[in-house]
């Protein structure tokens, strides 16, 4: 079958010919028919996060069951699903509780070191990130990793739930839980950003400020339900926000992944506002705060969010009906699909910042 690999850190994806073993266990057999591009697969493309290469990502994929595991009690051959990256094994505390994002056991999902490799490359063991590896015609996913949708779903759209969506809308009703009326300022307006927008329109936050370099994204943020747009290159965005809220949002979500953005999102805060970090920094990167001033005395907050706090297969369902009910906008989403041959040109044009998100649904 036809794979994306990364095979070196130099952000480049090669599409080459791999195998993929039949299903042992719990494990289920998928037929792509959608897979995203999310940007964090590019980052980790060209930043070292301790993932052993070469490697097949993507884990914004959608599909068909084709075969499945003599131990898989979830799933039937022909259902449609989609995966995601959270990683659980369903019997620690964390799980329990509901929080399967926090999961102690996260390996547990994927094969023992002595058994054959899921995936192999010129005879070679090929990696599989995040238990996914989505950019390929097949993917081989533990049951708890998957999660059955409707079958009148489309697979383009649906793709886009496994993380885009979770991560965004997520942060907005798991992590944040905003209440109607609250403001909400959002930073980087990208798949994950509009997704963080679809999120507070679903809480009826009051106000909804979007903050981002192009001019172009105003448009598509007002699309989602923006209620308000800041260019920082038109002055300084705290200056502009607090012109429009003098007091501060009650929340403010940070999708970058920037030092300096993590920063003013932090500034934007009212006093006793929550500032979250969603987008994926660099190892080792940090912030600079103010303890006395930030969270002592205006007793803001600072929260890194995972995967939108979410439990996947409760709300991948729940974000799929809402599609279908015509209350969560995914279509706006879909900039253009592609061939798994052209991922790298559709990489170039999402790091441009003028698309939101191109999906993989052909290998030829």
């Amino acid at each position: 079958m036809k794979a994306a690999l990364v095979k070196q850190l130099d952000g480049i994806f090669r599409v080459e010919d791999v195998e993929i073993a039949q299903p042992i266990g719990k494990e289920v057999l998928v037929q792509v028919r959608a897979s995203g591009l999310c940007h964090s697969d590019l980052h980790l493309a060209q930043t070292d996060f301790g993932i052993p290469l070469p490697a097949v990502y993507g884990h914004e994929l959608s599909g068909v069951v084709e075969a499945i595991g003599p131990e898989v009690t979830e799933f039937q051959v022909g259902d449609h699903v989609v995966a995601s990256l959270i990683q659980f094994c369903g019997h620690c505390f964390p799980c329990h509780d509901g929080r399967t994002y926090q999961c102690d056991h996260p390996h547990e999902t994927v094969r023992d070191e002595a058994a054959a490799p899921r995936l192999r490359y010129q005879d070679s063991p090929l990696g599989q990130a995040f238990g996914t590896g989505g950019f390929a015609e097949k993917a081989l996913v533990h049951q708890n990793q998957l999660v059955a949708i409707p079958k009148e779903m489309p697979f383009a759209q649906a793709a886009l739930l496994a993380c885009g969506t979770v991560t965004g809308a997520g942060a907005v009703l798991n992590t944040a839980k905003v209440r109607p009326g609250e403001s909400v300022a959002v930073i980087g307006i990208g798949g994950v950003g509009l997704n963080v927008i679809s999120g507070a329109v679903l809480a009826s936050a009051g106000r909804i400020i979007a903050i981002d370099k192009q001019p172009a994204k105003e448009a598509l943020a007002r699309k989602f339900g923006a209620t308000d747009f800041i260019n920082p290159d038109d002055g300084d965005p705290v200056a502009v926000l607090k012109d429009l809220i003098p007091r501060g949002v009650d929340h403010a979500f940070e999708v970058i992944g920037l030092k300096s953005t993590a920063e003013i999102a932090i500034k934007m805060l009212r006093t006793g506002g929550t500032a979250y970090m969603i987008g994926a920094h660099k190892p080792g990167s940090a912030i600079d705060l103010n303890v006395q001033d930030d969270l002592v005395g205006l007793q803001k907050s600072v929260r890194g969010v995972y995967m939108g706090s979410s439990n996947f297969k409760h709300d991948i369902p729940m974000y799929a009906n809402l599609y279908l009910q015509g209350r969560l906008n995914l279509d706006d989403l879909l900039s253009r699909e592609i061939d798994i041959s052209e991922i790298n040109d559709a990489y170039r044009e999402l790091e441009s910042g003028m698309i939101a998100r191109s999906v993989i649904t052909s290998f030829r």
